[in-house]
């Protein structure tokens, strides 16, 4: 068996979200929520999914915790907001991804995005569903990350 040695060139040009946008987005999106009215639960992950940040409220509800590490992690996880897979698991053709253990099909949980790009996801629980999504916009706009779902 005979094995030639073949160069391979890899570049990466991938943005990361760091420590301190991910610690922005926190406050900013304590902020929003005081705006608003709501004790929450704040989470940022990476773009695998993965827990950089996070804090709640005193007052928040003891699940809020694991709905906006969950929210993060689905909108991280295709890059849509979680408000967009209510729509999509609604369709009986895929309806069973919403068994999936951490998908969450409410608002709240948007794609962080920079140049396009997702970096990450970032939840809110702790309001409704359209008050969670509304301080994840909010946040994400006051930060300078991309807008959109």
């Amino acid at each position: 068996m005979t094995i030639s040695n073949t160069t391979v060139t890899v570049t990466a040009d991938a943005k990361v979200i760091t420590r301190s946008a991910s610690t922005a987005l926190l406050e900013a999106a304590r902020n929003a929520c005081e705006e608003i009215g709501i004790q929450a639960a704040i989470a940022v992950t990476d773009v695998g999914g993965h827990l950089i940040a996070f804090e709640r409220s005193e007052r928040a509800g003891f699940l809020t915790g694991e709905v906006a590490i969950d929210k993060a992690w689905t909108a991280a996880s295709f890059g849509l907001g979680t408000q967009v897979w209510h729509n999509i698991v609604s369709d009986p053709k895929v309806a069973q991804l919403a068994h999936r253990p951490r998908l969450v099909a409410v608002g709240g949980g948007l794609p962080i995005r920079s140049g396009g790009q997702v970096l990450g996801g970032i939840g809110i629980s702790g309001g409704s569903a359209d008050q969670d999504q509304e301080a994840a916009e909010i946040a994400l706009h006051a930060v300078g990350f991309d807008s959109g779902l």
